[in-house]
């Protein structure tokens, strides 16, 4: 099983800037390019919490398992 990252995604559906999520999160741009293009073995709950506090949204809908 492999655990993909649909971050684009919800921010595509808020119509936020990866720029801007960093900016309220507080990590770095690259840090969230990392994060979209799946490049990272982990993320802390504090960090994806974070996130989805500013998305409005569930860890599910930015973290989906794939077959």
């Amino acid at each position: 099983m492999q655990i993909v990252v649909r971050l684009d995604v919800m921010l595509a559906r808020r119509k936020m800037k990866s720029r801007e999520l960093a900016a309220q999160v507080g990590i770095t741009e690259q840090n969230i390019s990392l994060l979209k293009s799946g490049k990272v073995k982990g993320i802390r709950f504090e960090t994806l919490a974070r996130i989805c506090e500013v998305l409005d949204c569930q860890p599910g809908d930015i973290l989906e398992a794939e077959a």
